[in-house]
C-alpha cells in the first residue's frame, strides 16, 4: 500500500496528490519546477497498487517484478528512465540474538522517488522525518533520499556488528570456560551464531559494488545517471563505512569458525581422557578377574590348592597389583 505521497519544493513538503491517480499531474508539476521532486513510499505493494504507480512513473518491467517478488541481493541497475537500487536492512533481536533482513527498493527518476520497503525494521520512516527537518539537504533532491537511506542502514549495520562481537566474546568466554564447552548445545550454539553471521554477510558483502559506483571509486569513473555528481563524496563516505563493516564480518566469521575448531578439539581431548580412564579401569579389574579365573577352575592338581595361606596370599597378591596399576596409571595421568 502507499504509506506516504509528497512533493517537496526548496526542500520543504507541500501537499501531494491525494488521489493515486492525480500522480501524473503531480509529477508534470514538479517537473516543471527545477527545485521539486515527489517522494512515494510504499510498503510490501500489490501488483494493482503497483501497476498505477508503474504506468505514471514508466519504471521498467523487470525492476518492477523484482520489487514486488523481493528477496533481491543489493545491487545497482540502470535503466533508460530509472535508477534502481536495493538495500536489505539488518535488525538485531536481543530477546533471540538473531538477525533478520528486509529490503528497500528505491526508484530513481527525473525529479521522482519511489521507496518500496518490505519487512519491519526499514529506516524509511525515521529516514523521511529526519529529512523534512533538514530542508538545506533535501533540496538536493532524489539523490539526497537515496544518499539518506544508505546511509541509515550501513549505519544500523555498524550497531549490528557490535551487537554480535559482544555475542561472540559471551559464546568465546563459555567455550574456554575450564567447565565450559561441554553442553551438547554449545556446538549448535556455534553453528547457529554462524548462520547469524551468514544472514548478515548476504546484507553487506554485495552492496560494496554498488556503493563504489555511486560514489565513483575503481573502475567507476562515470557518474551515475540520476544522481548528482557532486554527492560523490556522500557515497564514498557510505562506502567507508560498508568496508569498516564488512572486515567486522569477515573477523566475525574467521573468529566463529575458529572457536568451533577449538570446541572440537576440547571434546576430542576430553573424549581421549574417557577412554584412557575406561582402559586405566579396566586394566586394573582385568588383573584379578584373571587370577580368580584361574583358581576358580575345578582341577585337583594345582599349584598350592591345599596351602593353609593360599587364599590369603592371593588376596595380598590381588591387592598389591592393583596398588601397583593405580599408582602407575596415576602417575601418568590416566586416572
Amino acid at each position: 500500500m502507499i504509506v506516504d505521497c509528497a512533493v517537496y519544493r526548496e526542500g520543504r513538503r507541500v501537499e501531494g496528490p491525494e488521489d493515486p491517480k492525480d500522480l501524473s499531474d503531480a509529477l508534470e508539476a514538479a517537473r516543471a519546477s527545477d527545485d521539486a521532486f515527489m517522494w512515494i513510499g510504499l510498503h510490501e505493494a500489490t501488483e494493482a497498487e503497483f501497476d498505477t504507480v508503474t504506468e505514471e512513473f514508466g519504471l521498467h518491467p523487470l525492476a518492477v517484478e523484482d520489487a514486488l517478488k523481493a528477496h533481491q541481493r543489493p545491487k545497482l541497475e540502470v535503466y533508460d528512465d530509472s535508477l534502481f537500487v536495493v538495500l536489505k536492512p539488518v535488525v538485531y533481536e536481543p530477546e533471540s540474538d538473531k538477525v533478520s533482513s528486509g529490503e528497500v527498493m528505491l526508484f530513481l527518476g527525473d525529479s521522482f522517488v519511489v521507496t518500496v520497503r518490505h519487512g519491519e525494521g526499514t529506516p524509511l520512516t525515521t529516514v523521511r522525518q529526519r529529512l523534512e527537518h533538514e530542508p538545506a539537504f533535501l533540496r538536493h533532491g532524489p539523490t539526497a533520499v537515496l544518499y539518506a537511506v544508505a546511509d541509515a542502514t550501513v549505519d544500523h549495520y555498524l550497531d549490528v556488528a557490535t551487537e554480535l562481537q559482544t555475542d561472540l566474546e559471551e559464546l568465546e568466554a563459555e567455550v574456554f570456560s575450564p567447565d565450559g564447552g561441554g553442553s551438547r548445545d554449545t556446538a549448535s550454539r556455534i553453528y547457529a551464531f554462524k548462520r547469524q553471521i551468514l544472514e548478515f554477510r548476504r546484507a553487506t558483502g554485495p552492496l560494496a559494488l554498488p556503493m563504489a559506483r555511486l560514489a565513483g571509486i575503481g573502475p567507476f569513473p562515470t557518474a551515475v545517471p540520476f544522481v548528482a555528481e557532486d554527492a560523490r563524496p556522500f557515497f564514498r563516505d557510505v562506502h567507508d563505512h560498508l568496508t569498516r563493516v564488512n572486515e567486522s564480518v569477515d573477523g566475525l566469521d574467521r573468529l566463529v569458525t575458529d572457536i568451533l575448531s577449538a570446541h572440537l578439539a576440547q571434546m576430542g581431548v576430553r573424549q581421549n581422557d574417557d577412554m584412557r580412564k575406561i582402559s586405566a579401569w579396566a586394566a586394573m579389574a582385568a588383573v584379578p578377574t584373571m587370577i580368580a579365573g584361574i583358581y576358580g577352575m575345578n582341577f585337583d592338581h594345582m599349584p598350592e590348592l591345599h596351602w593353609m595361606w593360599s587364599y590369603p596370599a592371593v588376596i595380598v597378591l590381588m591387592a598389591v597389583l592393583e596398588t601397583v596399576l593405580y599408582r602407575m596409571f596415576k602417575r601418568r595421568g590416566w586416572l
